[in-house]
């Protein structure tokens, strides 16, 4: 769980939009700090090949822009791609790259566990299993946070896999601080989490600036990431403004893995949400 300075920083900038803050990623982590868990080289030696990548652009104070299509009272969302179907892969199985985790959709079974948990070569900022991710999302952050090196921009794992148990204790100290309604808004329930998935992580930049608040979406790792990601199958799963749809406000740090494919064509057509993606009802509160 975030520090309650931490938390309540998130909420005052989020305040200054007239939002609440909420979050899906709460976690036991401060301020990371960076610390190499092997090299970028050798990240990329284990690929066969790095697609080219966009130039980080210099983080800007400036606010980050609302979408007109986000905020439209009743907008409908844009249709899902013919993929949406017929899937290519099961979209309630834990094990499945298209899982879609969300305030509708618990994880079953409830307490899951990746078959095939590693720890990536990538930077690390944290330790035991907040390290760890599954061997296809690993194998993918490699590939991406060795990119970024190599465009000069420094990119951490500030959170990967969370357990079970780990999110029941998570989300009981937010209950007991706070009582469960604002515990709701700041930390998934367990098996709730698309941390227990292990397809999807944190970011941070090695520094601990403005981790875990909308002001990372500025800091050269978040800004890279969100003009690249896609190219190593990761999308922001919690973007801008589309809270009513993904049940939580933006969390430029968050990064989920669902394919090359399926990034690229939703990079490709302006689909921001899973939920769009593959034509799934929003899901902005529990059932």
């Amino acid at each position: 769980m975030l520090p309650p300075s931490r938390r309540v920083f998130s909420r005052l900038l989020l305040a200054g939009s007239g939002l609440a803050a909420l979050s899906a990623c709460s976690t036991e982590a401060a301020r990371p700090t960076s610390s190499a868990a092997g090299s970028p080289s050798a990240a990329t030696s284990s690929s066969s090949a790095t697609p080219s990548v966009t130039a980080s652009a210099a983080p800007s104070a400036a606010p980050v822009p609302v979408s007109p299509a986000a905020t439209a009272p009743g907008t409908t969302p844009p249709p899902a791609p013919s993929a949406a179907a017929a899937p290519r892969h099961s979209l309630t199985d834990p094990a499945s790259p298209w899982v879609v985790v969300n305030k509708h959709r618990p994880l079953s079974p409830a307490a899951y566990v990746p078959a095939d948990l590693v720890q990536p070569s990538v930077r690390l900022a944290v330790s035991g299993e907040a390290a760890l991710l599954n061997s296809t999302t690993a194998a993918a952050a490699e590939k991406m946070f060795a990119a970024a090196a190599a465009a000069g921009v420094v990119i951490t794992l500030a959170s990967g896999y969370r357990s079970f148990n780990s999110q029941i204790a998570t989300y009981n100290r937010w209950v007991q601080a706070e009582g469960q309604a604002a515990a709701d808004t700041a930390s998934a329930r367990p098996g709730y989490s698309e941390h227990q998935t292990g397809w999807s992580f944190d970011i941070g930049d090695g520094s601990g600036r403005d981790s875990f608040t909308p002001a990372f979406a500025n800091q050269p790792a978040a800004v890279w990431a969100k003009a690249n990601a896609h190219l190593f199958g990761f999308v922001v799963r919690y973007p801008w403004m589309f809270h009513t749809i993904t049940g939580y406000y933006y969390e430029p740090w968050h990064l989920r893995y669902v394919g090359v494919d399926a990034a690229g064509e939703m990079k490709t057509k302006g689909i921001a949400t899973l939920e769009e993606y593959f034509g799934l009802e929003a899901a902005p509160t529990y059932l």
